[in-house]
């Protein structure tokens, strides 16, 4: 294989050995090491971080290399039982995308398999439909509908919302930095277990706000 094989191999193959050197800690905790609460959520959030890179790099190394008619990455992604969500255009300008779960935690590391995962969305939707909008200035609304029961997370500085922004930077917005998007993250009551997420351009906030208020009374 050539040059690019090489490195993509070295990359993943990087992520796996900070995986199980966290693996490996969390192991001497197991048989008595001492560690304070922190530093063990840290560990843990490293070693599911790492593996989540390791797994991706893999992936992608199989569409970029694995033989086949018409190449790997030409396939349709493979049908699933349990649909992740969809996405969809709501007044012609705003850009919906629904997950059929709830923010994962993330204190320390963001969650790539969720940026991974929002990509391929968006990748699907343009397949099947037409190209999204692009915000030069945007704001981004993450609704979280759950009930007291069904959340797993309490506060809202440890849900993985950054995977959200990481994923849509250079897909639907020109980055994420203060003066590019801006961010609202909202709770409503619910039985459903969902997130719905909302982009569009920032002057028009109050409006995707007072939409999301609109689905919570009916």
């Amino acid at each position: 294989m050539n040059e690019d094989f090489r490195n993509d191999v070295l990359t993943m193959r990087e992520y796996l050995f900070n995986a199980v050197k966290a693996a490996d800690q969390l192991k001497a905790v197991s048989e008595g090491a001492p560690m304070s609460s922190a530093s063990m959520q840290q560990t843990l959030e490293k070693a599911s971080g790492q593996f989540e890179y390791a797994v991706l790099e893999l992936r992608k190394i199989c569409e970029r290399y694995c033989a086949g008619v018409g190449g790997y990455p030409k396939q349709r992604l493979t049908e699933i039982a349990h649909p992740t969500g969809n996405v969809e255009i709501l007044e012609d300008r705003w850009v919906r995308i629904t997950l059929n779960t709830l923010l994962p935690h993330c204190r320390f590391y963001s969650p790539a398999w969720l940026s991974d995962t929002i990509r391929r969305m968006l990748d699907e939707y343009e397949h099947d439909h037409d190209r999204l909008p692009f915000f030069p200035k945007a704001v981004l609304v993450i609704e979280e509908a759950c009930s007291i029961g069904g959340r797993h997370i309490f506060d809202q500085d440890n849900k993985g919302w950054k995977a959200v922004s990481n994923a849509i930077k250079g897909r639907l917005i020109p980055d994420d930095d203060q003066f590019s998007l801006s961010i609202a993250l909202r709770s409503v009551f619910s039985d459903e277990n969902r997130c719905r997420i909302y982009v569009g351009l920032e002057e028009e906030t109050s409006e995707i706000i007072k939409h999301c208020q609109r689905r919570q009374q009916v």
